[in-house]
């Protein structure tokens, strides 16, 4: 029981350190970007400024310069923008391992998918992690990062193939916080492997009485319009574990694969505007279009799912639930590790299963995000069951 509410509250202190640190991530990355793209070319202006910026905020009235490379005379105080980013990833990290590696079993694998160990799937995660980093890194310092519009194709192509192979290793809900996961991990490891040493050498080679280097501003540069562009679709993936018709669902990889287009084409509508050009309103007719294709793939149902039946005895649905969900959601749970019925939810007698039908069709029979990973071993017939029992409710 104690080890069981630890858990729990140490997953709520991470969880809530994670949003708080990415919401000032998220702010500081999205308004420089505005910044930077607003500038307006300078008028009687200290020598190398690029643009400066009129901004009002709280009752008072601000004038921004960017200099191209850096000034001649660093002021004796600079405010860094990195932390941020840092406690992002770190307490997101540390929340995977409390809950998809310590809890593997439920939440990492899916036995109906691949049948892997807690220790395997850990180890399949954390060196995928890795390994997509070094390729991406691998790939920008080649100078394939330079030829932009190829770039981004190559990586798309990268991130969709690497989401099909997870939804055919891990779970569903794994695999789509496992691509986010790798997303945020080379976002993070932009600011700490890049623009924070490029700008550091910056200030050394200043102090130092030398001229920077300027490649070094255009390195961290390019690889900040990268973040720009992966900020939305990872925000969708870290949020996706609450939407099982979206993980749990026959076509998950493609909604992923949407996902991915859909997020930096929203970015390029709001850059253009930033930057004083022509709003491309096109860009909202494609979301549209994207959205209503992941409205019809959530519609698919789960995998393997059966051919619709006729509408079941209710003692029929009964015996399924009973024997594959009332275990944890129960008065009494009796799954090891499981105090409480999950989300206060009980499915115990008649009245409790019929209450909750709308939900039983939305996480078991329209998808498979439950029982977790499958561990209790529904089968498809079974879903199929409950599908028609659910329909035939007429919610």
């Amino acid at each position: 029981m104690w080890g069981t509410i630890l858990s729990e509250w140490l997953s709520l202190i991470l969880r809530w350190l994670h949003v708080v640190a990415a919401i000032a991530w998220i702010g500081s990355s999205f308004y420089f970007i505005h910044l930077d793209l607003s500038l307006k070319p300078p008028e009687k202006l200290p020598k190398g400024v690029q643009g400066e910026a009129w901004q009002v905020h709280g009752g008072g009235f601000y004038r921004i310069m960017k200099y191209l490379v850096a000034p001649a005379q660093l002021p004796s105080e600079l405010t860094w923008f990195k932390w941020e980013a840092y406690t992002t990833w770190l307490s997101g990290f540390a929340l995977m391992v409390v809950v998809y590696y310590l809890d593997a079993d439920l939440f990492l694998v899916d036995k109906s998918i691949l049948d892997l160990t807690p220790l395997q799937a850990g180890l399949f995660s954390f060196c995928s992690l890795a390994l997509a980093w070094l390729l991406y890194e691998a790939a920008c310092r080649s100078g394939l990062a330079a030829h932009e519009l190829p770039f981004a194709i190559g990586g798309y192509v990268f991130l969709v193939a690497l989401t099909y192979a997870f939804t055919h290793v891990l779970s569903g809900r794994g695999a789509f916080n496992q691509i986010g996961a790798i997303i945020g991990t080379i976002m993070v490891a932009n600011v700490f492997a890049v623009i924070i040493p490029n700008q550091k050498k910056i200030v050394a080679s200043l102090l130092a009485g030398q001229t920077p280097d300027p490649k070094l501003g255009q390195a961290g540069k390019e690889r900040s319009v990268h973040n720009n562009y992966l900020t939305l679709p990872v925000v969708v993936l870290m949020i996706s574990n609450h939407y099982p018709l979206l993980f749990a669902t026959r076509y998950n990889w493609l909604i992923v694969a949407i996902v991915l287009a859909l997020g930096p084409i929203i970015r390029h509508f709001f850059n253009e505007r930033h930057a004083g050009r022509a709003s491309p309103w096109w860009v909202w007719g494609v979301a549209a279009f994207g959205m209503t294709a992941i409205a019809l793939l959530s519609a698919a149902g789960p995998r393997d799912a059966k051919a619709a039946r006729a509408a079941p005895a209710y003692a029929e649905v009964e015996e399924i639930v009973l024997s594959r969900c009332s275990m944890c959601h129960a008065a009494e749970p009796v799954w090891s590790g499981i105090v409480t019925a999950p989300k206060a939810v009980l499915l115990d007698n008649a009245e409790h299963i019929k209450r909750n039908a709308r939900l039983i069709g939305r996480v078991a029979a329209w998808s498979s995000a439950m029982p977790p990973g499958n561990v209790t071993e529904m089968t498809a017939e079974e879903r199929a069951v409950l599908a028609a029992w659910v329909a035939d409710q007429r919610l």
